[in-house]
């Protein structure tokens, strides 16, 4: 959640940030002794944080001549990243997108093995979004390690292979994300029937849980084995028999909810939606 230490943790890698206790290395040394740091770790932290006047050629340039990069190395990630027609154009007429690419052209400049982004998709319309998503994939691909903060449950689904959930500056979960999800939710079964109630009553009767979520719909927690041989045997008939997964939404909002920073109140909440159906 907001404010749970993403940014700064992220600070603190870098040397931004300075611990209170502990310390962070990155290849077994702080990022201050490193003595090319950009061809050890490349990172995206702010995609404002640029001079404005500058070319993103120049801004390129710059930086790889602080760390002895090769300037054709500067062409090979405007080439990369797409920028190589607006190379030439100042940084501070780029587009939120534009900027993004050119933050992540200069994280690859020292071709790195580790590469910190801090929410690269804030702010990107969908194919920005996409773009960053499969380079991401691409580079870790590659061998690299991708360090990504974010908060986009839907993005982190679809672009993560592990997991670590934070909040107020301790570790809620970790590892790969299916693992994640499965220790915080559990997994549904819907069930569609024309005799739903008769349904419900003979699961009952075997204690079994099941809840009406819809004409003639079922939802429980046992499986579609149990469900479907129970309704074969009694002379059921079953119109839908679905295993609903758990989302990595749904996980985050049940490991981050003591955690959050700001917490609406559920009857202030059906208050508001009761207001804007009778409005």
């Amino acid at each position: 959640p907001n404010g749970a230490g993403k940014s700064t943790t992220m600070r603190m890698i870098m040397g931004l940030d300075k611990p209170t206790s502990g310390k962070v290395t990155i290849n077994g040394r702080p990022y201050r002794q490193l003595s090319a740091p950009l061809c050890e770790v490349g990172a995206l932290l702010d995609a404002k944080g640029l001079h404005g006047s500058r070319s993103a050629r120049n801004h390129l340039r710059q930086l790889a001549a602080s760390n002895g990069i090769p300037a054709k190395r500067v062409d090979e990630v405007l080439e990369i990243t797409g920028l190589t027609s607006v190379a030439k154009k100042r940084v501070k007429g780029f587009s939120l997108g534009m900027g993004q690419r050119l933050g992540i052209a200069a994280a690859l400049l020292g071709d790195p093995g580790v590469l910190l982004f801090d929410e690269p998709v804030n702010g990107l319309d969908p194919e920005g979004v996409k773009w960053v998503r499969e380079t991401c994939r691409r580079l870790a691909g590659e061998g690299r390690t991708v360090f990504i903060s974010s908060h986009l449950m839907s993005e982190m689904a679809q672009t993560a292979d592990q997991l670590l959930v934070i909040g107020r500056g301790r570790i809620l979960s970790s590892g790969p994300v299916d693992d994640v999800i499965a220790s915080a939710t559990t997994d549904r079964v819907r069930v569609a029937s024309p005799q739903a109630t008769q349904l419900a009553e003979l699961m009952a009767s075997r204690k079994l849980a099941a809840r009406p979520v819809g004409p003639s719909v079922l939802e429980t927690t046992d499986t579609t084995a149990t469900i479907g041989e129970l309704a074969a045997q009694a002379g059921i008939v079953l119109h839908e028999l679905t295993t609903i997964r758990a989302s990595l939404e749904e996980a985050y909002l049940t490991l981050t909810s003591d955690s959050v920073e700001y917490r609406t109140d559920p009857a202030h909440q059906d208050a508001l939606q009761h207001h804007g159906q009778a409005a």
